[in-house]
């Protein structure tokens, strides 16, 4: 079935161009009085001085061209935005205002305007036959007019909401740049322009993914509200690794095991790699970091599961790794064939990392990998048989490249 094709909106009855004209050397009256309608029934209108003169001149404009284009047979698809208009809605994007907000303007004004011109219409046309003509030639007027101007004021709202949003973040993200490289800066400026304070205890994290990048805030926000910061300041550092900062409410830093398990909720494919609490703009500086080592460290090898790494887990072995050629090399000679790549040997590694780690032991290792004291003896038997030296020699040496094979993986031979 076709498409019926759409016919320009114009007033054609001579009567209602008349009573435009009227309607015309009354401007001043006729749009202080809609802006004192709207004013009643929109907060927004009357925020400060400046939308208050705006709404004023943006009625005065709407009402003019109506009325000009009414009076001139000027079809609706002419439509132009007036330059108040567009401007009302830049001040309302730029004040927070919403489009709901904005756009509440033109309906409430087109129910004010129409209510008005039918009652005078319907006094000026006494003959019903051209009454109901008039009323249908102005009513469709009218509604493409507001149709049109709402549409292009919907779009100049959202295009100043969107350029703000971006000055604001490339601002965020000059004034993060210089605090993490160590430059000056005024403390009070930088908080106002992150929205974050800078004072008090300030815990950083990264997320990553290569998966939806969606996931990255979903999980940022989820350990934030897990350790009690409703509104954490978020900087992305590329489509797919957001940065996040939380200043926290005590200098307690929160239960790992907990931001580990709501990371895990929110956002299974999403990475996480977290500093240490510090304070001040040092400790913004420090905890960031800190959680980029950790993130660091997660790179160091091949393996791709989802993570939830703390620098404090990884501390030792982020130093230990600096020079990468060296470590894997030193893992190799003190392991031997323990270093092998095979399962056995991984979980004999695993079992006398927990053995031989500080305050650790086999009713350790046992409780930690959920098996048998026996099971875990067998192993750490079978980690010495291919090492060739039982867990008491050199045992600094062997706890150190035990923790690195499990940093390395599989890249331990790379």
């Amino acid at each position: 079935m076709a498409t019926p094709s759409h016919h320009p909106v114009e007033v054609t009855v001579p009567e209602v161009r008349e009573l435009a004209t009227a309607w015309a050397r009354d401007l001043d009256v006729i749009a202080a009085q809609m802006y004192e309608f709207l004013a009643d029934r929109i907060p927004e209108a009357t925020a400060d001085d400046e939308i208050s003169a705006l709404t004023l001149a943006s009625c005065s404009s709407n009402v003019e061209a109506v009325l000009s284009m009414i009076r001139h047979g000027i079809s609706a698809s002419a439509t132009e935005a007036p330059v108040a208009a567009l401007e009302h809605a830049r001040r309302m994007a730029a004040r927070g205002g919403s489009m709901d907000a904005t756009l509440r303007f033109y309906r409430l004004g087109h129910a004010y305007f129409w209510e008005r011109f039918s009652a005078d219409l319907v006094a000026a046309l006494p003959d019903r036959d051209r009454l109901v003509v008039a009323m249908r030639e102005t009513a469709a007027f009218m509604f493409d007019y507001i149709d049109s101007v709402s549409a292009r004021v919907g779009t100049e709202h959202i295009a100043e909401r969107e350029r703000r949003q971006r000055r604001a973040a490339l601002l965020r993200a000059d004034v993060t740049r210089s605090i993490l490289a160590g430059e000056k800066v005024d403390r009070e400026t930088a908080e106002r322009t992150l929205g974050h304070p800078l004072t008090g205890t300030q815990l950083a994290l990264v997320c990553w993914t290569d998966g939806d990048p969606g996931a990255l805030e979903k999980v940022a926000l989820a350990v934030a509200r897990t350790a009690g910061v409703s509104r954490p300041l978020l900087l992305a550092d590329g489509p797919r690794v957001l940065g996040a900062w939380l200043a926290l409410p005590t200098a307690s830093p929160p239960d790992l095991a907990s931001l580990r398990a709501v990371a895990a909720e929110a956002a299974p494919d999403a990475h996480v790699a977290l500093g240490e609490p510090s304070t001040g703009i040092e400790g913004f500086r420090r905890s960031r970091d800190q959680a980029d080592r950790a993130r660091r460290a997660v790179g160091l090898t091949q393996r791709r599961p989802p993570t939830f790494t703390s620098f404090t887990d990884i501390a030792l072995a982020d130093l230990l790794t600096g020079d990468l050629a060296a470590a894997k090399a030193f893992v190799r000679n003190e392991l031997g064939a323990l270093a092998a790549a095979d399962v056995a040997a991984a979980r004999a590694r695993e079992a006398m990392l927990w053995v031989v780690a500080p305050h650790g032991g086999l009713a350790t290792a046992a409780r930690e990998l959920g098996l048998h004291r026996n099971t875990v003896l067998q192993r750490v038997r079978r980690g010495e048989q291919l090492r060739g030296a039982p867990t008491t020699h050199r045992p600094a040496e062997l706890h150190a490249a035990l923790l690195l094979a499990a940093v390395f993986g599989a890249d331990l031979h790379d």
